[in-house]
This record gives C-alpha cells, structure tokens and sequence, in this order.
C-alpha cells in the first residue's frame, strides 16, 4: 500500500510540474499584454507611391488629415479580426476590417487565404489593414467516418495555427472581433489570449456551429450536443456580441442568457446598380448570350443568377427541378422567355450538380435553358447582379435564424430576388410582393418564375426592382457605425 501511495505521489507530483512549467512558459513567452501606453500607430512609411496616389482607398488621405507634426497617426482603435475560414469567402468579415480602417482604427485581419478567390480589392489596398494568413488543415474528405476520425487531428491542428497567429504572428490589440461559426476551436483561442492580454472580446453571431455540424452527423449526435454545450460556455465571457438577425437576438437570449446587438448586413459600396448602357456592356462580355438581342425590353430571354457555396444548407435540385417544371410548361407557353442561369462560387457539392445537369440536358428536359457556372472578381461579380433579372437565393438556414447575405449583395445592385422563404428570419430581409418573392419549394419557385417572367406580368418584376433599388440605399456603414462604431468608439467622418 505505502509503494502504491508513493506512486501516485511521483505521478502527481510530475503531472503538476509539467503543467506549471507550460503556464509559466505560456505567460513569458506570450507577447506583451495590450496598454495604452503602447497603442499602435502609423507612419509615412507604411504608405507607397501608389498608396499615396490613390489616397482615399490606401488611407493616406486619413492618415494626412490626422497625423501629428512628428508624421504619426495614432490609431483611434486596435482590432483583430479572426475568420477561421477563407476571408475571401467571409464578405461581412472583410466589411468590418474596412469601416474600422476607414474611421482610423488599426485591422489584423486574420484567417485562410486562398488564392484563387479575390479579396475586396479595397480591403487589399487600405495600408490600415494587415491580412496574417493562417495555414489551412491539409486533408479534406467526404466521408463521413473518415470526418470523424479526423477531426480531433483538425481541431488540433487549427487551434495550434489560429492560437500562433492571433498570440505570436500579430501585437496585442484592445479588441478582437470573431466570426462564428466555426465556434471550435475558435473560441476557446480567443478566450485564452484575451484573458493573458487583456483583449475585449466580441463574438460575431453570423450562425450556430452545432446547428451545421448537425446538418452532417444529425441533431442528436453525442459531437453535436458537445459542441451545442462548448459554444455557449465559451461564448458567455465575451466582453459584446452582434448578431445578423433580430431573431437570432432573441434565441441567444433564450438559450444562453447572451444580449446581442442586431448588426444587420446591408451592401458594401461597390455593389450598385448599372444603367442600361453598362447592363449591355457587361452583357455583351458573357459569351452564352452571344448572337442574342441585347436590348434591355421586349427580349426573347431572360437572366437569372444565383450565388452557392455548394454546401448541404442550400439545395440545388429545388432549382434543378424548379427549371425542368418551367422548360416543360414553356412547350405550351411559347411566349415565356427562355432562360440563361448563372450560378456562382465553388463548394463540395458542385461536381455532384454538374452531373446532374449534364444528364437533364442529356435527357433534353431543360430545353431552352442554359446553365452555367463561374467564379468571378468582385467586379465582374457586381456587373453581373447589375446586368441580371433575377436572383435566386436557396439558402435554407439550418438554425433558421440566419440570413443569406448574397440577398444582401443582390439587393445593393438593384436586383430583385426569388428565395427560400420557409424560416423564421426571412422576413427581416425579404418583403414578399415588395423587393422579392418567396417559395418553399421547387413547384413554387417554378411558379414565381412563370409569373414574373410571363407577357402580362412584367410590371409586377418591374415593381420589384424598385423594391430592390429602395434597399441598395441604405448601405454597411450606416449600419455598421451605430452599433459596432459606437462599441469601439469610432468617430464618423465629417
């Protein structure tokens, strides 16, 4: 017995070492804590030729208004901005890197980079901005058992990636702002450094982690109920939250005793609305509509796109069947328009639909329908909800109290919008009959688009993009500034 107790002593004793030696080296070695005795600052420096050509957009305009006569700027505000996921693809992320930076505040924006999706070119440009790429987890699969066994090796490895970038790779800040989802292992980073940094945290609610991770191994899953469990223990020490949707307000107070800020997406500045002669420009680029009248009345045709991540929230055989009923019903209905589809973005379940349409033209059941796929810059991407007729939104919301923010985008260039309207938080964004119609399935979506695009319809899509074109006026900022510029103490620009 005395040898069995001097065991667990040993044990104990070593066990005890070990983890206070890790705490001692995690504390000396973590950079200093934030002060503001050591706020951070811009210089001449920091700008090039070309930034100080292009003044407005690098910040140098700022930057000359505002710095001291010893040639500094000292930032309003320091911010870290942690996207555990492609910033390219994270567009409200980005948003709030640029109105922070716009107002005198210093970004790190961090999170993966991936080089075939374009950054918000004014993002890029801002001298305000540092962009910390993080390394992405290697392996990818589709499998559902392979998942899980890799998903401790990836949590792992992002919580080793993301706690270097935001604790070593970037200074200490006053605030950090983090997207969630994904909530694992995200949070439980943030917390930690802004605990021995003295950093304000704020949660950025665009979704619930558990309800997705649900749309792959089911609600009552042991990994779901985890992750339901981590996601509101760490996110109830965050000094504020924001969240896209009022209704979403309401289930975080519920479910978690959390009172966020609604801090509702609207429209970045460079999605605006096209006249007829950059419509037609655009048009005349896109090589499915060549030999086709351009003219914008009395046409033959009819453009409609949609935005996709390719993931399981959003379901493209509604619109697959949706366009079959039309091209059917367009046999007997002559005078319907035929219709050009573009779907943008890139996802995992892409090549899946690609099949699937490669075979309904194969079996000539969407005659008259053209289908096409792209990944475009940020510019060609506005001229192309500019030049459209149309948007389709399938977003389905797996918590239904998120909101898609392509309706968002597609709003800011005057285009009226067709979505998936069965939950909870689409009326926050969609006024039915006002700026866009809904559907809760392919027979109605294929109904909307005979009624729309029908001969004695067209003043009722007409009245519709004016409902769109009333939206795109109210833009990010002046959403932004109320709430999350008064968080951080931002001064809005004379």
């Amino acid at each position: 017995m005395a040898i069995s107790w001097l065991l667990v002593w040993e044990v104990s004793l070593t066990v005890a070492v070990i983890l206070s030696t890790a705490v001692t080296t995690f504390i000396i070695t973590l950079p200093y804590t934030y002060s503001h005795f050591h706020p951070h600052s811009i210089n001449e420096s920091d700008f090039t030729e070309e930034d100080r050509k292009d003044s407005e957009r690098s910040g140098y305009a700022y930057y000359q208004q505002h710095k001291t006569a010893d040639g500094v700027l000292t930032a309003v505000c320091s911010i870290q901005i942690v996207v555990l996921g492609d910033i390219g693809r994270s567009p409200r992320m980005q948003y709030h890197a640029l109105s922070v930076a716009t107002h005198g505040g210093k970004v790190d924006l961090i999170g993966y980079i991936d080089p075939t999706v374009d950054l918000n070119p004014d993002v890029k440009a801002h001298r305000f901005i540092n962009i910390v790429p993080i390394p992405p987890f290697p392996y990818q699969t589709k499998s559902r058992i392979l998942f899980l066994l890799l998903a401790p090796l990836k949590v792992a490895w992002q919580f080793q990636s993301l706690y270097v970038a935001v604790g070593y790779s970037t200074k200490a800040t006053k605030w950090m702002l983090v997207q969630n989802p994904p909530s694992i292992p995200t949070l439980l980073v943030a917390q930690m450094i802004c605990f021995f940094r003295n950093t304000r945290l704020v949660i950025d609610w665009h979704n619930f982690g558990y309800s997705l991770l649900a749309l792959r191994l089911g609600r009552k899953h042991p990994f779901v109920i985890l992750s339901e469990w981590y996601e509101g223990f760490f996110a109830r020490g965050a000094t504020a939250h924001f969240a896209v949707t009022n209704a979403m307000c309401r289930v975080l107070k519920q479910k978690w005793s959390i009172d966020a800020l609604p801090l509702h997406d609207r429209p970045a500045r460079h999605l605006r609305p096209l006249s007829d002669e950059q419509r037609i420009e655009f048009l005349r680029s896109r090589p499915e509509l060549q030999g086709e009248d351009l003219t914008l009345t009395h046409r033959s045709w009819r453009l409609i796109v949609s935005s996709t991540s390719w993931t399981p929230d959003e379901d493209f055989s509604i619109l697959l069947d949706a366009l079959v009923q039309y091209a059917a019903v367009r046999k007997s209905r002559t005078k319907l328009p035929k219709l050009y589809v573009t779907i943008t973005g890139k996802g995992p379940q892409q090549q899946y639909y690609l099949q699937r349409i490669r075979r309904l033209v194969d079996d000539r059941k969407l005659d008259d329908t053209t289908i096409t796929t792209a990944w475009l810059s940020t510019e060609d991407y506005a001229s192309l909800l500019g030049s459209a007729d149309l948007g389709i939104s399938l977003h389905t919301s797996s918590s239904g109290v998120d909101l898609p923010m392509k309706v968002v985008d597609m709003f800011g260039a005057g285009l009226p919008v067709a979505g998936w309207s069965n939950f909870q938080a689409w009326p926050e964004l969609v006024t039915d009959g006002e700026n866009g119609r809904g559907f809760d399935s392919a027979e109605g979506l294929s109904s909307v688009l005979q009624e729309l695009f029908g001969e004695q319809n067209m003043r009722q899509l007409a009245r519709l993009r004016e409902g769109a074109l009333r939206e795109q006026e109210r833009r990010w900022d002046d959403e932004f500034m109320p709430v999350a510029g008064q968080l951080f103490r931002l001064k809005a620009e004379r």
